[in-house]
């Protein structure tokens, strides 16, 4: 097919939204679209020379794949191959097992399945510098099996076959709607809830629609798919429930351009087609390889400073714990263009270009090596004693607290890969006649501090209510768990049972006090008290990890040089509005934790247990120290105003130090 520039200079847009967004530019919170503008390129070329190759009776299966492992493989396995010597460097053991397993995913192209079961996209853990290769198994696993579908379709029903491809593109898309409702997070990974978007580009290929012959309707169209493009990456986030339904817009606007393109020039087409823009499109596979493992060791170098960073640090590269955009979109863009030049190029049309056994032979020579490491360090336990007993004793800490699930996961607390119909007010909601009856009400930091609480506070019952990114609202927004719940709290339960309380905790951000407000005035007209918790001291990594990185490299201050600013700020001013303008108890948990000293970090210093199980949520240890303190120094009572917290960190540390 004829060469087009413009569609290179998509593939820019496309991988320059998802770079822009993984390294936390806020403008852009809706940059992880750049993906399903990918797959629909990727569909529309890949699809074009099947069909070109198959009119003309020359396509074969083995071409194709020959094909694909060229274009994919050679930068892969460099990525692969770099990432597991940092992350041997700079993982903790446990860490270390789960990158392994990731690896091994991924050179078996099944990632996607991997990281559905073990972490959330928008989780972007700093342990996982192979997340982005989740969309590379869903095409790869597509076009293990599109061809295979063309051809049964070609043999058996050569009539129906742009049928048979638009049937498909409906199925998937209604899958993907469905699924985003039911299981936000299968939705997300799965290649059957991602397969409507590469055929989109397949559709486009057949010629299906008629070439725009009017330069003004070209201008208006390719303008429109811009536009919803940019949209979404401008307005989308997080909690956007995708892909599904909202995943049109940047798909449509991404067909739009292409379509376009194949009836003439349009001012888009220019743009698109500028050399410069072009260049990093002809890139975009290498940096869309490169630049999350790229982030990933910026954020660990930040953490563990110059000492471990070596020549690295000393030069200035990777000094920050908050990793400057300007740089790290530069090295992406300059190690891609070498990975490009010297690794991919030379593989697809170069000296280094193979075919047939060779090449089949030389791919599952390095595959097996890259597997029978992953499988060693598995079975190594992520090889122990690179860092000291001590540090791994604190390093265990991390998603230990999930085995005992203090939390009520899946039962009294709905994550977001889980549905609302788990939720079981029977055991949660269950009223005491002879206490009164509380309601803990919030996201997963009201989760964490419901088993304290209900064992602290002997006199009352604690009732639970909680699901994973939902701070109370009379009108929440985003994912449909959190309005179902608060539906269900305020429209349901609490008009039809009597309650003393509210207890409300959550995540705070200062756009959540309006909503909160409005919730603690709804509350108080119905005669309920309220307490607010408000933020815990957060840290811009997981504490364990600050904690165990500060014994290894014997730096005992990296924790608190980690800590994030804003809490205390928010703190402050949550502790403002509550005595001046709500009128509610208020416990500050950020006092709690954080004293004249300085802030705790260990719940039990003795058996090596942190406070905090990651950046922001106390462990089971943790929330029972804090709350028992509170409890105990008075730093709360139940519908009253709240005294200061005095003391309250400063016992709980030598509680701590004492265990």
């Amino acid at each position: 097919m004829k060469y087009r520039p413009d569609i290179d200079g998509l593939r820019a847009v496309a991988v320059l939204s998802v770079l822009i967004f993984h390294a936390g530019w806020s403008k852009f919170p809706g940059g992880f679209i750049g993906v399903d503008v990918f797959f629909v390129i990727s569909g529309y070329l890949i699809s074009s020379i099947i069909f070109a190759e198959i009119a003309a009776s020359t396509f074969s299966l083995v071409g194709f794949y020959e094909r694909r492992i060229r274009r994919i493989l050679p930068a892969l396995i460099a990525v692969l191959a770099v990432s597991a010597l940092f992350a041997c460097h700079y993982l903790l053991p446990d860490e270390l097992v789960h990158f392994s397993w990731s690896m091994l995913a991924a050179t078996a192209s099944v990632s996607n399945f991997y990281f559905w079961q073990h972490s959330g996209y928008f989780d972007q853990p700093l342990s996982q510098p192979l997340l982005h290769t989740w969309s590379l198994a869903v095409e790869e696993q597509f076009y293990l099996s599109f061809p295979l579908f063309l051809l049964i379709i070609r043999r058996y029903f050569p009539r129906r076959l742009k049928l048979a491809v638009v049937v498909v593109f409906f199925l998937s898309f209604a899958a993907s709607v469905v699924m985003v409702a039911k299981h936000a997070q299968t939705a997300f990974y799965m290649p059957y809830t991602r397969a409507w978007e590469l055929l989109l580009g397949t559709i486009l290929s057949l010629k299906l629609l008629p070439q725009l012959k009017s330069l003004w309707l070209r201008n208006l169209a390719s303008i429109v798919g811009i536009a919803m493009i940019l949209y979404a990456d401008l307005h989308y986030t997080q909690d956007t429930p995708f892909p599904g339904a909202w995943a049109l817009p940047p798909c449509l606007g991404s067909a739009l351009i292409i379509w376009t393109g194949e009836g003439g020039s349009s001012l888009v087409g220019r743009a698109l087609s500028w050399r410069p823009v072009v260049f990093v499109g002809l890139i975009s596979y290498s940096l869309y390889l490169w630049h999350w493992p790229i982030i990933v060791l910026q954020q660990m170098g930040g953490l563990v400073g110059v000492g471990a960073l070596g020549p690295i640090s000393h030069i200035g590269l990777l000094t920050s714990h908050r990793f400057d955009l300007f740089f790290e979109f530069i090295l992406s863009i300059l190690i891609a263009t070498l990975s490009w030049k010297f690794v991919e190029q030379p593989f697809r049309n170069g000296k280094l270009r193979m075919s047939g056994r060779p090449l089949f032979a030389t791919a599952g020579v390095v595959a097996l090596v890259l597997m029978t490491f992953s499988s060693w360090t598995i079975y190594a336990g992520g090889f122990k004693g690179r860092f000291p007993a001590r540090a791994e004793q604190v390093a265990a800490a991390l998603d230990s607290d999930g085995e005992d699930n203090f939390m009520r996961t899946g039962v009294c607390f709905i994550t977001t890969e889980q549905n609302f119909e788990m939720y079981n007010p029977s055991k949660c909601l269950r009223e005491e006649s002879d206490k009164p009856n509380y309601l803990l009400l919030g996201d997963s930091h009201s989760a964490m501090l419901w088993s304290a609480l209900a064992s602290s506070l002997k006199g009352a019952n604690v009732m639970q209510a909680s699901v994973a990114a939902c701070e109370p609202s009379l009108h929440p927004s985003g994912l449909p768990n959190c309005k179902m719940m608060m539906d269900y709290i305020f429209h349901d339960y609490l008009q039809s049972h009597r309650v003393q309380g509210l207890l409300i905790a959550g995540r705070w951000e200062e756009k959540d006090l309006s909503a909160l407000g409005e919730v603690i005035n709804w509350a108080k007209e119905r005669g309920l008290s309220v307490t607010v918790f408000g933020p815990v001291a957060e840290y811009d990594a997981p504490l364990p990890r600050l904690l165990a990185y500060s014994i290894a490299w014997n730096e005992p201050k990296l924790p608190s040089q980690h800590l994030v600013a804003s809490s205390r700020t928010l703190d402050a001013e949550m502790q403002h509005m509550a005595a001046d303008d709500w009128h509610v108890s208020y416990v500050s948990l950020y006092r709690a934790i954080c004293g004249s000293e300085g802030c705790i970090e260990y719940a039990d210093a003795g058996r090596g247990i942190p406070l905090l199980g990651d950046t922001d949520h106390f462990g089971r240890f943790g929330a029972s120290l804090v709350v028992r303190e509170l409890v105990e120094q008075g730093a709360f009572r139940l519908g009253g105003e709240s005294p200061a917290p005095s003391q309250v960190a400063e016992n709980a540390a030598e509680r701590g130090r004492d265990h």
